[in-house]
């Protein structure tokens, strides 16, 4: 090692394993080359990269700075400008610019795709990647200037692979395994994650929004993806019908033959499994009961938190009549706050070629692009404006399903044309029905 680095190599004593660990492997790999790799980036720059980290635990501070915006030909997006402040002492990591490519829906992968982009790397970056950023995207860490174009030549050309988003875009949408291997997903989640990458190329990679927006795609409401916490618009797969129930299995978890959660949790110690405890009063809206030896469900008030269906798989399913909702606002603190998706559509039909749900799409970010500030998220806009004036933009009809605190505002506002109008003539009918 080129570098001291006593308070990283402590990071490599705990019981986990440490990133530390990997970049020296990655420094030792470069240093012997014994597969005769042409590095088209200096040698050393692992190395240096511990040293630089080294140095800013040291000094309490990053020794990264932003030394102008960097990227390839005709995009906005994808590149991640990154320079040291110490270049003299840290050469190999004077430039060290992040790549983000767009990952395969459902993050699918063959051994030789994987082996073509790790070559790519180790040839014109530092070797070491992100499987896979929070964003989704796989993470090139680390290339000078000049390779950048050279690198997307060579994914565009011979891995037939895109940038993925980065700036004030559209960033990579990213979704759940979905129906591939899930039992539990209500639509197609890979089908329109790449339909809707296809479709908003412009968005992802040309920069044109207030801030950046993210699509995120869960099948189920399990959120495997988080994406009613992490998405400006989180599609989640739910049901319109009732929940399918076995009755013999459901007496069966209780008899002990079948075990709850899948037998995931085949090491629990708490005795034999009560389904009172353990399933019905755990139920968020208390809409399960035991009626005799039978399980009854009032799916009216069932909101598909998916507890009962995880813990007794075998007895209950989702329902027949599959769809998705549409939740909006989601975002990581940033002006205002963390902030879970907020409901704008409770149902609709996942179904090709998508037309409903890029109407919704596109209705918002006509909105948003109007009306939102420089580096406001979509949440944001909607705390500062108001869910109402958000439904009024996009034309969705009010829903009960939208509230997300009952009585929370004691006032109600109508307009002048309501009162006037329509809304006077509901009261007088209404009226005119009570007093008969």
């Amino acid at each position: 090692m080129k570098h001291e680095t006593p308070m990283l190599d402590q990071l490599e004593t705990g019981p986990w394993p440490s990133f530390v660990s990997d970049i020296k492997q990655e420094a030792a790999a470069r240093a012997k080359n014994e597969n005769n790799i042409e590095y088209q980036i200096p040698v050393d720059v692992c190395d240096d990269l511990l040293g630089i980290l080294e140095l800013s635990f040291k000094h309490g501070r990053t020794h990264w700075k932003h030394g102008g915006i960097v990227g390839v030909f005709g995009y906005g997006g994808g590149v991640i400008g990154r320079y040291c402040d110490q270049p003299e002492q840290f050469s190999g990591v004077a430039h060290f610019h992040t790549m983000r490519v767009s990952q395969p829906a459902g993050k699918f992968y063959s051994t030789d795709y994987l082996n073509k982009i790790c070559d790519l790397w180790d040839r014109r970056g530092s070797g070491i990647t992100n499987m896979h950023g929070s964003t989704g995207d796989i993470i090139f860490l680390g290339t000078t200037t000049k390779q950048l174009e050279e690198v997307f030549f060579e994914l565009t050309h011979n891995l037939n692979q895109d940038l993925g988003g980065s700036g004030s875009n559209l960033r990579t949408p990213a979704d759940c395994i979905g129906q591939a291997r899930c039992e539990y997903a209500c639509f197609d989640t890979q089908h329109l994650c790449h339909t809707l990458t296809n479709e908003y190329q412009d968005e992802l990679h040309r920069p044109a929004f207030p801030y950046k927006f993210k699509f995120k795609f869960d099948g189920c409401p399990n959120c495997c993806v988080a994406s009613i916490a992490r998405a400006d618009m989180s599609f989640i797969g739910t049901w319109k019908d009732d929940i399918r129930i076995d009755q013999e299995a459901v007496q069966a978890y209780i008899g002990g033959e079948l075990k709850p959660n899948g037998n995931a949790h085949a090491g629990r110690d708490w005795g034999a499994f009560d389904i009172q405890k353990e399933v019905i009063g755990l139920c968020p809206t208390q809409c399960m009961w035991m009626d005799g030896k039978e399980l009854k469900i009032d799916n009216r008030e069932c909101t598909r938190c998916m507890h009962c269906i995880n813990v007794m798989p075998r007895a209950l399913r989702i329902g027949q009549e599959t769809g998705l909702s549409i939740l909006v606002g989601a975002k990581a603190p940033i002006l205002d706050g963390a902030q879970m998706g907020s409901m704008l559509v409770p149902f609709i039909k996942a179904e090709e070629p998508y037309d409903e749900i890029k109407e919704v799409i596109e209705s918002i970010w006509d909105w948003w692009m109007e009306e939102g500030k420089n580096r406001e998220r979509l949440g944001e806009l909607m705390k500062r404006q108001g869910f109402q004036k958000m439904l009024e933009m996009t034309g969705q009809k009010p829903d009960p399903r939208m509230v997300q605190e009952p009585r929370h505002n004691p006032y109600i506002f109508w307009k002048e044309e309501e009162v006037e109008g329509g809304f006077e003539r509901d009261i007088n009918e209404f009226r005119k029905h009570h007093q008969r």
